[in-house]
């Protein structure tokens, strides 16, 4: 059995109503005590005041009869013998037998007490003061009484009290559920939003309410969540789409030169068939670890570290010198700054800077230049090499998967395509940019890392 409400709000305007009704059930008992014992300490003077000024009265001899009222008959007042008689009252008083049968000892002369009668709503109840004049046997008591207020005595202020409680109580509830529901008015939008969004269509958002509260954060939160599974996603179509449309060519050329050979071995020159089945396979295996790299960017939890981006660029150029290059390779030629350090994951950097250098060195006609330095906060690498250059309106497609441009610089001379795509993903993973930028002659390709805190 569930007992716990499912919806906040109306958890809420339980929670609310409850509290309500401990605090105005607090403050009700409370005010009822003071009330009943504010009233009875004045009806209890009013009623001593009377009593005591006709005992002195009767004591010095000055009391007339009957006795004075003046009250206009709230207060009741009997002078009764030792032998229970009323011998004097008030003229409200005097059509009462006796007002009370107690009379007070010697050695307590003054007594004030509460005297009730009758049950339920009938129930009467009043003030006593009795006051035995004298010590003496044989003296005469005085008895002076006040009635309660009947809202006092048959519950009825109580009942007021309850009733006010409930009210207040139900108020409560009724703000907390008016308030708490336009609260949670943009949440339930944002579930609706969140209910109809789909796998096929990530490009809504749900509704970001104004102000920097925490439904407007949830909002904010959700919105970046959504943008990433799109981007997740679109990362995913994008791979399926690429390895679909780029293995094509390399497999079915694969799979001719193995057919061809198996139907016509007597006419296969094996080696050729062998080497040519390598190419393609070497092309495939770029291929697929180009895409799965491209896949991978962003989204993983790889150590970042700080990277010095000068000292990265500059192994990378000894490493490439270290190796034996093909006669009219472009000549490397470094200017690099000092501890010019980036936040990030050093294996992708040494990829992007790779990336770039090997753009470069393939259209170059004699070197490549590679600047790093900082400027405005930033990291700026620049490669530039002395080749064909890229047309401005071409400048933004050679970031594209797979872009072919004019046979000067065609994926033909060797690569995947995928070099410069890569590039630009690992940039903007790492918060920067790459571009290219004018030049007098070739390609200018530049990239703008922000600095690590220390170094800004």
């Amino acid at each position: 059995m569930r007992l716990r409400p499912r919806s906040i709000r109306t958890r809420d305007t339980l929670v609310a109503a409850v509290l309500a009704a401990v605090v105005f059930g607090a403050v009700a008992i409370g005010a009822d005590f003071g009330i009943r014992g504010t009233t009875r300490a004045a009806l209890v003077q009013d009623t001593a005041q009377s009593a005591r000024r006709t005992s002195a009265a009767i004591r010095d001899g000055s009391l007339a009869s009957p006795i004075p009222d003046d009250t206009g008959g709230r207060v009741l007042i009997q002078v009764v013998g030792p032998g229970g008689n009323v011998l004097d009252a008030t003229p409200a008083a005097s059509r009462y037998a006796r007002l009370s049968g107690y009379r007070p000892p010697r050695d307590e002369r003054v007594r004030d007490f509460m005297q009730c009668d009758g049950h339920g709503p009938a129930r009467h109840c009043q003030v006593v003061e009795a006051i035995r004049v004298t010590t003496a046997p044989d003296s005469v008591v005085v008895y002076a009484t006040t009635p309660m207020p009947p809202l006092l005595v048959n519950g009825a202020l109580e009942a007021l009290f309850a009733v006010a409680v409930l009210a207040l109580s139900a108020l409560v509830a009724w703000v907390t559920w008016r308030v708490v529901g336009r609260t949670l008015r943009p949440v339930a939008q944002i579930r609706a939003q969140l209910a109809e969004i789909s796998g096929s269509d990530l490009s809504r958002r749900v509704p970001q309410p104004p102000g920097e509260d925490e439904i407007a954060e949830l909002a904010a939160t959700a919105n970046r969540t959504l943008d990433r599974l799109e981007s997740a996603v679109d990362r995913q179509r994008q791979f399926a789409s690429d390895a679909s449309h780029e293995l094509r060519t390399p497999i079915a050329g694969l799979r001719a030169n193995l057919e061809d050979a198996a139907m016509h071995p007597e006419d296969t020159d094996l080696k050729a068939v062998v080497e040519s089945a390598l190419r393609d396979t070497d092309r495939l295996e770029h291929i697929v670890t180009d895409l799965l790299l491209l896949a991978r960017i962003g989204t993983g939890d790889a150590a970042r570290e700080a990277v010095d981006l000068g000292d990265l660029a500059r192994r990378e150029i000894a490493r490439r010198e270290g190796v034996p290059r093909p006669a009219g390779a472009p000549r490397l030629v470094a200017d690099l700054a000092p501890d010019v350090r980036v936040r990030g994951v050093r294996m992708q950097f040494v990829r992007l800077l790779g990336n770039l250098l090997d753009n470069a060195e393939r259209y170059a006609d004699g070197s490549v230049a590679v600047a790093v330095s900082s400027s405005g906060g930033f990291a700026v690498l620049t490669v530039q090499d002395d080749g064909a250059g890229i047309p401005e309106a071409d400048r933004e497609r050679v970031f594209e998967r797979f872009t072919r441009l004019d046979s000067a610089r065609s994926r033909h001379a060797g690569g995947t395509g995928l070099g410069l795509a890569i590039a630009r993903e690992i940039a903007r993973s790492h918060g920067g940019t790459l571009a290219i930028e004018d030049s007098v002659r070739g390609a200018r390709l530049v990239l703008n890392l922000p600095l690590t805190p220390e170094n800004t």
